[in-house]
C-alpha cells in the first residue's frame, strides 16, 4: 500500500496527521535535508567571511542565491539529494553533492571543495537538529502551550469566586475556591516554562573529534574555536559547546526533554482532575450535534477529550524519557545509537500538541454545574470545625482541637444546626460566638 493517512503505521501521520502536520517543516526527512543545506551554505559564506585567501573570489552578491537554495527549498530538491544518497550511501555527503552540482550552476565551481571543508557529517546533523528544535520551540510549541496556559487563566479569573468542596485523600477537606485550583496549574506551568526557555539549544561543531584538526592542518594560523563559536552563534543562534567528542554530548537537549516532560506531567495531573470534576458532576459538557458517546448507552457524554490528552501525554514522555537518557551516552568518541534516535524527536512533539488542543478543546465544552458543587460544599459543614477550634485556640480556649474532634469524628451528619449548637455552648465571649458563627463552608475558602 502506498502511505496515507489510512496506510501510515504511526498516528502522528494518520490518524491526527491533520492535527501535528505543521512539525512536518521541523522533524521531517525533508524538513532535516533542509536544515543540513541551510548549515552548509551558512558555513561556506562564513568561510568566505573570514576571508580565506582560496575564497577572496567569490562575489559577495552571489550569498543571497546561496541562501535562497535552503529558503526556496522543495521537495524536489530533497528528493534530488535522496537519489544522490541511493548511491552515496550517506545522507550528509549526499548535501554535499547537491550543493556542488548548485555551484556549477551559478559559476561557483572552482570554489565548490570549500562546501563542507574540515567537516564531518555531525557537525551538520549536531546544529541542524537544534536549529529544527529550537525553531520548532519557538514558532509551534511555545505558542501552543501558552495558548492552553491562557485557556486556563480565563477560566480561573471566570472561576474565582466560585468556592468548593476540597478532597485532600479523596476525604472532604478546608473548602477552596475553583478558580485558585485552576491558577495552581497556571503558576506551575508557567514556572516550568521559565526553565525550559533558560535552556540552552546548544550544538556541537568542531570537526572529525571535535579538535578541528583538519581545519588546523590547512590553515594553522586561524582561530577556529573563535570561528566555530561566533559560526553557531551568530549565523545560527545557537550556543557552541566548547568540549565535545565526535558528536554533541546532549546534555542541554537532555534538559530540554526533560523540561518539555515535567510540563506534560503537570498536564497529565490537569487531566485527571477535570477528569475526576466531571465524574463529579461538577462540571457538565456541552454536547455537539451528531456526537456519540457510547455505541451502546444514548446517555453518555463522556470526557474523551482529556482521556486522549493523558494517553498522548504518556506516549510523549516515554519517548521524552528515552531521549533523555540515551542521547548523552555514547561509546567512546562516538557510536551510531544517537542518529537513529535522534529520527525521533518530532515524535513527542506531535503527541503532545493533540494532547494540548484535546485539552483546550476539553476546558472550552465544560459547564460548570454550581449545584452540585454548591450541594457537595453545603451538605459538609464539618470542614468549618478546622477554622472553629483554631480562633478558639486564639483565645486560649482549653483543647479546642479536642473538642472539635469529638464533635466531627462521628458516623452521624455534621449540619449547620449541629455546629450552630455547639458554638452556643461554648464558653466564650458572644463577640467571638458571633465571629464563629460567620464561618460558614462557602466563605471559609482563605484567601
Amino acid at each position: 500500500m502506498d502511505l496515507s493517512l489510512l496506510t501510515a503505521i504511526s498516528p502522528v501521520d494518520g490518524r491526527y496527521r491533520t492535527k501535528t502536520n505543521v512539525y512536518a517543516d521541523y522533524f521531517s526527512e525533508y524538513a532535516l535535508i533542509r536544515y543540513r543545506v541551510h548549515v552548509e551554505v551558512e558555513y561556506f559564506i562564513a568561510l568566505c567571511e573570514i576571508p580565506l585567501k582560496q575564497l577572496e573570489q567569490v562575489p559577495a552578491d552571489v550569498f543571497p542565491k546561496l541562501r535562497s537554495v535552503y529558503q526556496n527549498f522543495t521537495e524536489s530538491d530533497a528528493q534530488r539529494i535522496k537519489d544522490i544518497e541511493k548511491v552515496t550511501n550517506h545522507d550528509v555527503k549526499a548535501v554535499e553533492y547537491f550543493l556542488k552540482e548548485k555551484f556549477d550552476a551559478y559559476q561557483l565551481a572552482p570554489f565548490k571543495e570549500f562546501i563542507h571543508f574540515g567537516l564531518t557529517s555531525q557537525d551538520i546533523n549536531n546544529t541542524s537538529v537544534p536549529l529544527s528544535i529550537k525553531e520548532a520551540l519557538n514558532k509551534v510549541y511555545l505558542p501552543d502551550i501558552e495558548q492552553l496556559v491562557n485557556t486556563l487563566q480565563r477560566l480561573a479569573d471566570e472561576w474565582r469566586d466560585v468556592s468548593m468542596l476540597a478532597k485532600t485523600h479523596g476525604q472532604p477537606a478546608s473548602p477552596t475556591r475553583l478558580g485558585k485550583e485552576i491558577m495552581v496549574f497556571v503558576n506551575r506551568l508557567n514556572q516550568q516554562l521559565r526553565l525550559l526557555k533558560g535552556t540552552p539549544n546548544s550544538a556541537k561543531f568542531g570537526g572529525a573529534t571535535g579538535n578541528y584538526n583538519a581545519h588546523t592542518v590547512a590553515y594553522p594560523a586561524i582561530d577556529w574555536k573563535a570561528f566555530g563559536n561566533k559560526f553557531v552563534s551568530e549565523k545560527l543562534g545557537l550556543e557552541r559547546e566548547q568540549w565535545t567528542t565526535q558528536i554533541s554530548n546532549y546534555d542541554n537537549m537532555a534538559a530540554l526533554f526533560d523540561a518539555m516532560k515535567r510540563i506534560n506531567t503537570i498536564l497529565i495531573d490537569l487531566c485527571r482532575d477535570i477528569w475526576t470534576y466531571v465524574s463529579m458532576e461538577y462540571f457538565k459538557q456541552r454536547i455537539k450535534a451528531g456526537e456519540v458517546g457510547s455505541s451502546a448507552m444514548p446517555h453518555k457524554v463522556n470526557p474523551i477529550d482529556f482521556e486522549n490528552a493523558e494517553g498522548n501525554l504518556g506516549m510523549a514522555n516515554a519517548i521524552l524519557g528515552f531521549l533523555a537518557l540515551k542521547l548523552p551516552v555514547s561509546r567512546l568518541q562516538r557510536d551510531l545509537t544517537d542518529s537513529t534516535v535522534l529520527r525521533n524527536v518530532g515524535v513527542p512533539f506531535a503527541h503532545t500538541m493533540i494532547a494540548t488542543q484535546s485539552i483546550i478543546k476539553g476546558l472550552n465544552k465544560l459547564l460548570l454545574n454550581e449545584t452540585a458543587i454548591y450541594r457537595d460544599l453545603d451538605n459538609t459543614w464539618a470542614v468549618v470545625a478546622e477554622g472553629i477550634q483554631t480562633i478558639l485556640r486564639r483565645e486560649s480556649y482549653p483543647q479546642p482541637y479536642e473538642a472539635l474532634k469529638a464533635l466531627t469524628r462521628t458516623n452521624e451528619a455534621i449540619t449547620e444546626k449541629s455546629i450552630s449548637e455547639f458554638i452556643d455552648n461554648l464558653d466564650v465571649d458572644d463577640k467571638v460566638k458571633q465571629e464563629l458563627h460567620r464561618i460558614t463552608p462557602r466563605n471559609y475558602t482563605g484567601i
